[in-house]
């Protein structure tokens, strides 16, 4: 798999894992640990994938996407949303923010390899 992923993740164990499991499998991965970063790392440019976790300090996730939905540029942008919750309520906002792809922590390895495949168009 090869590809740009940005993360925006403000746990530094839980973006440390991921940047090693989908470097592994050929994506360039950039990390980001606050939303306001984050957000302004994508003005600069789109990645393929864009993974966000829910809650974060200075932007939440949500906040995030909604932004991304609202430009015409970023619409389509494949994001998957992380949270620690895994309530129901916070997926219903994701997905009616227009989540690309919705995931609980913690996580398979495999399974976080797999949704980002499928969100890059390719075979899991």
């Amino acid at each position: 798999m090869a590809g740009r992923v940005l993360l925006i993740e403000d746990e530094s164990n839980i973006a440390e894992a991921i940047r090693f499991i989908l470097s592994r499998d050929g994506c360039e991965v950039e990390v980001e640990h606050d939303g306001r970063a984050g957000f302004a790392r994508l003005a600069e440019g789109l990645p393929d994938v864009l993974i966000l976790d829910l809650m974060l300090p200075g932007m939440s996730g949500l906040e995030i996407l909604t932004a991304l939905r609202a430009d015409p540029r970023s619409a389509d942008l494949p994001v998957l949303m992380l949270t620690a919750k895994g309530q129901g309520r916070d997926r219903e906002a994701a997905e009616r923010a227009g989540v690309s792809a919705f995931m609980s922590k913690p996580f398979a390895n495999a399974e976080m390899r797999a949704r980002v495949r499928a969100l890059m168009g390719l075979d899991a």
